[in-house]
C-alpha cells in the first residue's frame, strides 16, 4: 500500500505563517485553502478529511502538499499565467534580483537602499550590462519573485529541547491511534461584535445593525476539543481560562470515549495545561498529554478548524449575547 500523502515537517516560521493566514485570513481565498490544506496535513489529517474540510478535490489535496514540499511557503501564493511575451530572459532577471539584493553602497552608489525609480535608473547605467525595464515593469518583477521592501524583524525559533521528540510522539499517536486521540485548545477572546455587510435596499435606506459601544457581556474563550477519529469538534465558551476550566474540558473528552481505555490528548504548554491537578488527573484517568513543543501551537491539529469557525459561526453575525454562538 502507497504511503498516505501528507507534508513534511514544518519549520517554526512555516507553522506560525499558516496559522497566522488561518486564523486572520486572507484577501485571496486561494492562498487561504492552501493554507488550511497544508496546516491540516500538518497536523496528521488524511487527504479525504482535508477535502471535505475545504470542499475541494482529493487530486487537488495532493497537489497542493507535493508543491509545498518542493517549493514551501511560496506555493500558498496563486500564480496566474497569460499576458504579453516576455521581454526580459531569465539572466535578465537573475541580474535585476541580484542587483536588488544587494546594498547600493556595494555598487558605489550614494544611498542606502533601493527605490524603484532608483534602481531601474541604476539598471540602465550599469557598466558591462545594460537592462532598460520601466519602474511598472520591474515591480511585478520583483514581486514574482518574491522580493518586497521589508523592515528588518526577529524571528522566533522553538526553544525547547525535546521539540524534535514531541513532534515524533504526535505523529506517532496520530498515525497508531487515530480513533483515540483529540486535540484541545482555548479560542478567543470573542467580543460581541457587530459586522457590517451588504444587501440590496431602497437607496438612502440601509438595514441598521446594532452597535457595540458599551459591551455589557463582556469577552469569553471558547474551549474547544477536536476528535480525531470521528472528525467532530465541540466547545463551551466560558468567561476565562484556566486550570478548572481545562480540567473541565479534558473530563469531557474522557467522557467521549468512557471505555477506560488509554486516550491521548493533543494541547500546547500553556500554564494552565499544566496545573499541578492537571498531571495527577491525566495519570489517574489514563490519559496521555502531547504537548506541542513551545512556540510550535502550530503542530495541534485543532488550529486548522479554529480559521473556519472564525469566519462562519462567529464572524458576519448580530449577536446580542455570547450564548447564541455556542448553538
Amino acid at each position: 500500500m502507497a504511503e498516505p500523502v501528507r507534508v513534511r515537517r514544518l519549520t517554526d516560521q512555516e507553522g506560525q505563517r499558516l496559522r497566522q493566514i488561518v486564523r486572520r485570513g486572507s484577501t485571496s481565498s486561494v492562498r487561504y485553502r492552501r493554507a488550511m490544506m497544508l496546516l491540516a496535513s500538518a497536523g496528521g489529517n488524511r487527504v479525504p478529511v482535508i477535502a471535505q474540510l475545504v470542499q475541494a478535490d482529493e487530486d487537488t489535496v495532493r497537489e497542493v502538499i507535493h508543491r509545498f514540499n518542493e517549493i514551501g511557503l511560496a506555493c500558498p501564493a496563486p500564480r496566474w499565467a497569460g499576458g504579453r511575451p516576455r521581454l526580459l530572459g531569465d539572466d535578465d532577471e537573475d541580474f535585476v534580483i541580484q542587483t536588488a539584493t544587494t546594498r547600493p553602497t556595494k555598487l558605489g552608489q550614494p544611498f542606502t537602499r533601493w527605490s524603484i525609480r532608483k534602481l531601474a535608473a541604476c539598471l540602465r547605467r550599469v557598466h558591462g550590462r545594460v537592462i532598460r525595464i520601466g519602474r511598472e515593469v520591474l515591480r511585478p518583477l520583483l514581486l514574482r519573485r518574491g522580493i518586497t521592501f521589508q523592515r528588518t524583524k526577529t524571528g522566533k525559533e522553538s526553544p525547547d529541547p525535546e521539540r524534535d521528540a514531541k513532534l515524533d510522539r504526535i505523529e506517532q499517536v496520530l498515525e497508531r491511534f487515530p480513533d483515540r486521540t483529540f486535540a484541545f485548545d482555548e479560542f478567543g477572546p470573542l467580543g460581541i461584535r457587530t459586522a457590517q455587510g451588504s444587501c440590496w435596499a431602497e437607496q438612502g435606506e440601509p438595514n441598521r445593525l446594532p452597535t457595540t459601544y458599551h459591551r455589557t457581556h463582556g469577552v469569553t474563550y471558547f474551549h474547544g476539543r477536536y476528535s480525531v477519529g470521528d472528525d467532530t469538534l465541540w466547545g463551551v465558551n466560558r468567561r476565562r481560562k484556566g486550570t478548572t476550566t481545562s480540567r473541565a474540558a479534558l473530563k469531557s473528552i474522557r467522557a467521549a470515549r468512557p471505555d477506560g481505555a488509554p486516550i491521548y490528548i493533543i494541547l500546547d504548554d500553556l500554564s494552565a495545561h499544566t496545573g499541578s491537578d492537571i498531571r495527577p488527573w491525566a495519570k489517574k484517568n489514563r490519559a496521555e498529554l502531547c504537548f506541542t513543543p513551545t512556540h510550535a501551537s502550530w503542530a495541534n491539529l485543532i488550529e486548522t478548524h479554529f480559521g473556519p469557525l472564525r469566519g462562519h459561526p462567529l464572524g458576519r453575525t448580530s449577536l446580542c449575547r455570547h450564548s447564541l454562538t455556542t448553538r
